[in-house]
């Protein structure tokens, strides 16, 4: 009886050692938008700026549709339609006359 016990945990444990090796890391894609925007102008976009990435290469959005955006609710439009997820967004305000300079951060799943 006691093998069998000992036996049924040493298989148990084995089933859940595997089980946790199996899971894989999921793996993301990064993209970096630059927004510059006008201060005090509820999301008007002055200028939109993306850099070559290699998260880039292969994807159905181009650096051109990108750059001609007006607005940033358009922006975050665009990029949901072609399935890029918002992941976070950090701006820098030098002064209260001065442009607003966003970098939007987005992800896709691999």
């Amino acid at each position: 009886m006691k093998k069998h016990i000992a036996l049924s945990i040493v298989v148990l444990f084995l089933l859940f050692a595997f089980e946790g090796h199996s899971q894989e890391i999921t793996k993301y894609d990064f993209l970096e938008i630059i927004v510059v925007q006008k201060a005090n102008n509820r999301g008007k976009v002055k200028r939109i700026k993306v850099e070559e990435q290699a998260s880039l290469v292969g994807q159905n959005i181009s650096i051109d549709e990108i750059e001609d955006i007006e607005q940033t609710s358009t922006l975050l439009n665009y990029m949901n339609a072609r399935d890029w997820e918002f992941l976070d967004r950090q701006s820098v305000v030098s002064d209260d006359n001065d442009p607003v300079w966003m970098s939007y951060i987005f992800r896709k799943r691999k």
